[in-house]
């Protein structure tokens, strides 16, 4: 017979019919996994990635993020990769909790992968979408605490023949843009200059130098956003997604357009 558990004399269980309060009070060490948390203080010392974006341009879509991982108020990494290729079609950045947010990208590579060699198929980019947010819903209970990964996601279409873009938040919600988006901490700089700059039928180089422009603004209104650096040779990361496949866009064209922006500018 299994045993019971009653209130305790003197209880507040009475004034407050909470069974976790009941709980506390009887058997404590029922409650002891509920103690194996992250504190607040331990979450903001994990590294965390900030701004990335991405945007539809006339061939596909362009993803493309900044470089800097914070630690709380100190720079964790001035060089962090944040733009990756999910597979030859698609392109993931992510923004969040760092560790957990590579390890995500890791493990969605892995899977499409997977599906791939199982199938003999690609995963369609809808699939791929809905995959990716089955993730993130997974990581909940940790971005309840703090880790929190919110990635973008690109692609090209090969069945409607044109680049897509989704935006996710923590709960694993998905949602889709037809021009552009950024998230992040810096996100709402960068969303505003996107705003400004971006329109319909762009070329690459144009889309390269919108979303430079857009990551440089983030970084002059957020301190957790880096901003280009050339005298390090430390630059934005962007990844296009077109019908011929996900390609990096080199240094060289990266670099060009921070040092026009740069130039405008002064």
């Amino acid at each position: 017979m299994t045993d019971r558990i009653l209130p305790l004399a003197g209880s507040s269980f009475g004034a407050n019919p909470s069974f976790v309060d009941l709980l506390r009070e009887a058997r404590p060490e029922e409650l002891a996994h509920l103690r194996q948390t992250i504190s607040a203080d331990a979450a903001g010392a994990v590294p965390h990635g900030t701004t990335v974006l991405g945007l539809i341009y006339g061939d596909g879509v362009l993803v493309a993020g900044d470089r800097r991982a914070t630690s709380g108020y100190t720079i964790a990494d001035d060089s962090m990769r944040k733009v990756f290729a999910a597979d030859d079609y698609s392109a993931i950045a992510i923004a969040g909790a760092a560790g957990m947010a590579v390890e995500m990208v890791r493990l969605f590579q892995l899977e499409l992968e997977h599906y791939e060699k199982l199938t003999g198929d690609r995963l369609s980019l809808e699939g791929k979408a809905n995959r990716l947010a089955q993730l993130i819903r997974q990581n909940f209970p940790l971005a309840m605490q703090g880790l929190v990964v919110v990635p973008l996601f690109g692609g090209f279409d090969e069945r409607r023949d044109a680049g897509r873009l989704f935006y996710y938040d923590a709960t694993g919600g998905r949602w889709e843009e037809d021009d552009y988006q950024a998230t992040g901490s810096g996100s709402q700089p960068a969303k505003n200059s996107l705003k400004k700059r971006w329109r319909p039928g762009l070329s690459r180089d144009e889309a390269v130098r919108v979303a430079v422009e857009a990551l440089l603004d983030a970084s002059e209104d957020d301190v957790a956003t880096g901003g280009p650096s050339v005298y390090r040779r430390i630059f934005p990361i962007a990844l296009a997604v077109t019908a011929t496949g996900a390609d990096e866009v080199p240094e060289s064209e990266v670099e060009a357009a921070v040092t026009a922006v740069l130039e405008e500018r002064s």
